[in-house]
Order: C-alpha cells, then sequence, then structure tokens
C-alpha cells in the first residue's frame, strides 16, 4: 500500500514554513545581460525559483503572413527545463506551459510599445531552471526586464508576484509547499507606475474580503520587486555610462 504525504505545518507561531513572515518576500536576486547573444536578457531568482529571459527584436516576421501593419507581433515562450522540478520533466511543451506562455504574454502586452515597429516581431523565452512556486510571476518579472535591457520601448516595467492561503492565513510570495498544500493561490503582475494589473488569477478559494486583502498584499509585494527592477537597471546603465 502507498502511503500519502501528510501535510506539513505550514504556519507555526505566525512563521512560514521557510521561516518568513505572511507579509515576507523571499530574497530576490536579479541579473541583466547574461546572454551574449540575445538582445536583452535577464535572470531573476525569487528564492529557490530560478528563471532566465531572453529577448530577441524588434525582427522580421516569419512566418510574414502572422505580421501585423500597425504594431510589432509579441511571441512569447515559457519552458520549463527538464531538471528544473523534482520529478524529471518531459522536454516536450505541455498544456500548462503553452497556457502560461499566452498568460505571461498577455501579461507584458500593455507595456510594450508595439506602435512603433509595424511588421516585426519581439520574441520572448523565459526558461526556468529551478521550480520553487512562483514561476509564472518571476517569469514575467525577468521577461520585463529582458525587454528593457533590450532597449525596447515600454510604458512601465512590469513585475509579479503570487499570494496564497496557506492554514487559513494569506501569504506572500508562496513556495512549492505552500503551493502544493494551500488552500488557494493568486498570481498577479501590474504596472506599478501606472497602477494598472495586467495579470490576475486565483485557484482555490477566497472570501471576498480575502480576496480584497490578498490584492493589496499583492501590490505591496509588487511595488517592492518593482523598485528592485528599476534598481538592477540603473545599476547596468550607470556602469554602462561609466565605461
Amino acid at each position: 500500500m502507498v502511503s500519502v504525504k501528510e501535510k506539513p505545518p505550514l504556519i507555526v507561531d505566525g512563521k512560514r514554513i521557510d521561516g518568513r513572515r505572511p507579509d515576507e518576500l523571499r530574497p530576490i536576486r536579479i541579473e541583466l545581460g547574461v546572454l551574449k547573444n540575445a538582445d536583452g536578457s535577464a535572470l531573476v531568482e525569487y528564492g529557490n525559483t530560478k528563471v532566465l529571459a531572453a529577448v530577441y527584436g524588434p525582427r522580421e516576421v516569419l512566418p510574414k503572413h502572422i505580421a501585423m501593419t500597425d504594431r510589432a507581433v509579441i511571441r512569447c515562450r515559457y519552458r520549463m527545463l527538464s531538471f528544473s522540478a523534482e520529478e524529471r520533466k518531459s522536454p516536450a511543451p505541455s498544456r500548462r506551459e503553452i497556457e502560461l506562455s499566452k498568460v505571461i504574454r498577455e501579461a507584458l502586452e500593455p507595456a510594450v510599445m508595439t506602435e512603433l515597429y509595424p511588421r516585426t516581431t519581439i520574441d520572448i523565452f523565459i526558461e526556468v531552471l529551478n521550480a520553487d512556486g512562483g514561476t509564472r510571476t518571476a517569469g514575467v518579472t525577468a521577461a520585463a526586464l529582458a525587454l528593457a535591457d533590450a532597449g525596447i520601448p515600454m510604458r512601465d516595467l512590469v513585475a509579479g508576484v503570487a499570494v496564497g492561503k496557506v492554514d487559513g492565513v494569506l501569504v506572500l510570495d508562496i513556495n512549492e509547499i505552500e503551493d502544493m498544500y494551500g488552500e488557494a493561490d493568486m498570481p498577479v503582475a501590474a504596472m506599478p507606475g501606472l497602477n494598472k494589473i495586467t495579470l490576475l488569477q486565483l485557484n482555490g478559494v477566497l472570501t471576498p474580503e480575502e480576496f480584497r486583502q490578498a490584492l493589496s498584499m499583492a501590490l505591496m509585494g509588487i511595488r517592492k520587486i518593482y523598485e528592485l527592477q528599476k534598481e538592477a537597471l540603473r545599476k547596468k546603465y550607470a556602469s554602462t555610462t561609466e565605461e
């Protein structure tokens, strides 16, 4: 008989399983320009979740029939590498990866000034190197930075984070265990400078009051990530100017 894993206690004495407070982000690390052959690239880490994003373009559209006369076409591919999770993942694209590619593209499109580059394409590749929860929101954050690193005009940066509900408590920036055993998971992405939400999903059930609290918590976390994004860009361009 196969034993079923028991749910671990996720909140103990007000602290989460990794020692964080409910409203605390994981340590976040950002590195820009990590791929020499890409027009723009970024490596983003939310704790143990590591995501690499690369941007190519604007460039000629192939096949040509998908070209738009009034704007650039944004194409996005999100992929979890075979070694990114505990169980080896098939290299073939899964339905989830195809869905998240579309979700991430739609979260980024409002930020990009595609009207400046008609009849071209901007290709975004997002590779999950290590998955420990929040890969889609880390992917959005990394892709926005890669777009900025490529010099593509944007209305604002986009940053993302997920809020979950574990043991009845709302928690910011959930990890894999909290996602697996929690009661709800709500990924959010936004352009903080314009006060616009570009991604909002909810898996699970929240009361109306919990939803409002979770959204407020997510936007608070996004503003912190947004400042880290801007600081990373400032650092890169400051060092480029000095050189």
